[in-house]
């Protein structure tokens, strides 16, 4: 399994974003300098994201982006989610797109994988992606 681009580039993304807490706003050219993500790029992210609700992004004098909420309560599943939809190694589990007829003897532990997953991904907050490695 592999994320996206993006979905990587969000991660990056929003690891920038949550070096400026208490700093107040950045921008998404800012963002881009920081990450050596290219600005359209990283527009896009920043657009999924604030629609996602983990970025808040305020117009005019002052404005910018900032996180939505506190960097300890975004999980990396929330922002890979906020790209990718939910997480998921199959594409059967819904009921559609399976390669395996009815009678399947896996399918029904899908959701239990796809869950011990996300749980992984969840448990990993964003505080823990702003930390230098040393102190990871």
């Amino acid at each position: 399994m592999r994320l996206s681009n993006l979905a990587d580039y969000a991660v990056v993304t929003m690891s920038a974003a949550a070096r400026h807490c208490g700093g107040g706003r950045t921008s998404a050219s800012e963002l881009a300098g920081e990450t050596g993500l290219p600005v359209p790029t990283v527009q896009k992210v920043v657009s999924k994201l604030t629609a996602a609700g983990l970025l808040r992004s305020t117009r005019g004098a002052g404005g910018g982006l900032q996180l939505a909420r506190p960097a300890a309560a975004i999980s990396v599943a929330d922002i890979v989610e906020a790209i990718e939809g939910p997480i998921a190694l199959t594409a059967c589990v819904d009921g559609t797109n399976c390669a395996v007829d009815h009678d399947c003897s896996v399918k029904p532990h899908w959701p239990i994988i796809n869950s011990a997953l996300r749980g992984a991904l969840a448990d990993i907050p964003l505080t823990q992606l702003t930390r230098s490695k040393e102190m990871a």
